[in-house]
């Protein structure tokens, strides 16, 4: 074993530097600063060079995570570049949004030790950012193009990867969204203290780059047909994503004030990439002054609440059903709103919205809940503790409870197209084919709501999917014309 590596006895863990929270609070900017050269290959140093890598098997995209710590610690950047690459199309950005603590860094076996993990995320955005930095990121150049051409409906994450994996192949790519912007939730979802857009726009120029081209204002069903994208190509892709939020099923769900997540983060995205939007100048998704309640415990919950904070937010409080050990967001997350001035109401369920009598939300009305016996998730249930009820006050409400898919189908005008009891669409899990021959589906519009890093998987997945799909065809014809 080098001795460069090993050092996680004789070196403590440290994550880079973050901002202080009372400067980080007042603009969208990203809240951890860079590693340099040294400290990266230093905290690189740590990883035990385990012979059975959990970090490795708990990543999705089974990254060869140990291997490029190695060569980052001794120096060999551009070949941990390469390295980590082959098996991501966007390290920069899982490195930045991956919740590392529940996945790579949470399996980390010197963490298990308790030495503390490797900064296994911190490293992955350090080796690719400066990748970009040295120009060792050049756009795609296939041994071969070929005549055949694929159609991609999405331009989140599963759509990216899969072009880009499409275009390795050589086959022509062109990506279909109905937003003026490619990225998908990358650039409208997600706010810029996690991710910022510059590096988002950077991912998309390179792919430009490399060949893939890319229609925006692009609504299927609406502008263009399914019908007919799948007359121009010769196999698609869709990856829409989930972008209908669940509804919290209580009175006064529907009063002035009360809002989904979505609504508030897209408007909030579009005002830091310079947009002007009407429902933010109107005060409607400001909450400048304003108390804010966000409904949820997710990762998407965090971002509104750090997003509220950051728009000069009065008071801001997230109510979770269940405790802080039992929630499905990131701790990390949770720690960071938490500095930034967020109150968490565990173990509190909403039953009602308070209008006022001139219109407009004025407060929740919730039950105090207390944790039962696991559920088929695994955590424990939340049940309400009778004669519990209170109230907070609130000017916003945001629903933050995760998404469901939109009726895909109907959307399309395409009956044939089949989802599954949860609205997702159906598909061949040997192939990711849906209903339709030589149409697939990638990330979660096929798997429900989940992570960017799944969707990247799912998008390489399919691009292999569809590339033995059309060599297939390519040898019918070729049999045919003989």
């Amino acid at each position: 074993m080098p001795e460069k590596m090993l050092k996680f006895i004789s070196l403590d863990k440290e994550m880079p530097k973050k901002r202080d929270a009372k400067n980080r609070k007042q603009d969208f900017h990203e809240i951890y600063a860079d590693y340099i050269d040294a400290k990266a290959a230093e905290q690189s140093s740590r990883c035990s060079q385990c012979g059975v890598p959990f970090c490795q098997q708990h990543c999705p995209l089974g990254n060869n995570i140990p291997d490029w710590l190695k060569l980052t610690a001794e120096g060999r950047l551009e070949e941990a570049y390469q390295l980590s690459s082959s098996t991501n199309n966007m390290p920069e950005i899982c490195g930045r949004i991956c919740p590392q603590d529940r996945l790579c860094e949470g399996s980390c076996t010197i963490e298990q030790s308790g030495h503390g993990t490797v900064t296994i995320g911190a490293v992955e955005k350090y080796i690719t950012d400066t990748a970009f930095e040295n120009g060792w990121v050049t756009p795609v150049k296939p041994p071969k193009e070929r005549d055949q051409s694929v159609g991609i409906i999405g331009a989140g994450p599963a759509g990216f990867a899969a072009a880009e994996q499409l275009r390795r192949l050589g086959y022509q790519v062109t990506v279909y969204d109905r937003y003026d912007r490619a990225g998908g939730l990358l650039i409208y979802g997600i706010p810029g203290f996690k991710l910022e857009k510059e590096i988002v726009l950077r991912r998309e120029q390179y792919l430009k780059d490399s060949g893939v081209e890319f229609v925006y204002n692009t609504d299927v069903g609406n502008t263009v047909t399914l019908q007919e994208l799948r007359q121009k190509h010769d196999s698609m892709l869709i990856a829409t994503g989930v972008y209908k939020a669940r509804d919290l099923n209580m009175p006064g769900e529907d009063a002035k004030g009360v809002h989904a997540a979505l609504d508030f983060l897209i408007t909030s995205n579009k005002l830091s990439l310079g947009d002007k939007v009407e429902r933010f100048e109107s005060g409607e998704l400001n909450a400048e002054g304003k108390r804010v309640v966000v409904i949820g415990g997710g990762d998407t919950a965090m971002d509104c609440v750090r997003t509220a904070i950051r728009q000069g937010a009065k008071a801001v409080t997230c109510m979770y059903r269940r405790d802080r050990e039992n929630m499905p967001g990131s701790q990390r997350e949770v720690l960071n709103a938490e500095e930034e001035g967020v109150k968490f109401d565990w173990l509190s369920a909403p039953s009602s919205v308070v209008e006022k009598k001139t219109g407009g939300v004025k407060a929740v009305k919730a039950l105090r809940m207390k944790l039962g016996l696991p559920d088929a998730s695994g955590r424990r249930s939340p049940e309400p503790i009778e004669g519990s009820e209170y109230e907070v006050k609130a000017d916003i409400v945001i629903k933050a409870l995760g998404f469901s898919p939109e009726d895909l189908p109907q959307l399309f005008n395409e009956e044939a197209l089949t989802v599954n009891r949860w609205g997702a669409l159906k598909v061949n899990h040997a192939n990711l084919m849906t209903s339709l021959d030589g149409v697939f589906a990638a990330g979660d519009i096929m798997r429900g709501a989940s992570l960017v890093v799944w969707a990247v998987k799912d998008g390489r997945d399919a691009a292999e999917h569809m590339h033995k799909y059309m060599k297939a065809q390519a040898a019918s014809s070729k049999i045919a014309a003989e």
